[in-house]
């Protein structure tokens, strides 16, 4: 299962601060304002947030199983311009031929 776009990051949000912070909220105004049942709030909120949690490592974990990675090097040439080269990490072919994407770290001549 992958999760992609805009919905990962929707749904990565809402796992790393609003359900976290929600949950903090409603446990501090809980205990100023007497609120009802604190802890089964906060409880089931910790609970969501744990199984979102989980969806989002599968996701990322079946996301990166199936990505070719390697590094962009800019190197300028003599006479101007840039010369580009791409790097594999391992052989390109093997690389390339099970994955569903690629990703490249850009690195520059110092």
């Amino acid at each position: 299962m992958i999760i992609k776009g805009k919905t990962y990051d929707t749904l990565k949000f809402l796992a790393q601060i609003v359900f976290p912070a929600l949950g903090s909220a409603y446990f501090a105004l809980a205990g100023i304002w007497g609120l009802p049942a604190a802890e089964q709030v906060v409880g089931t909120i910790v609970v969501i947030d744990t199984f979102l949690g989980a969806i989002l490592q599968i996701s990322s974990n079946s996301f990166s199983a199936n990505t070719a990675k390697g590094v962009i090097k800019l190197e300028p040439k003599a006479g101007g311009g840039k010369l580009y080269s791409l790097e594999f990490d391992g052989d390109p072919e093997k690389a390339l031929e099970g994955a569903d994407r690629a990703i490249f770290e850009v690195k520059k001549a110092a």
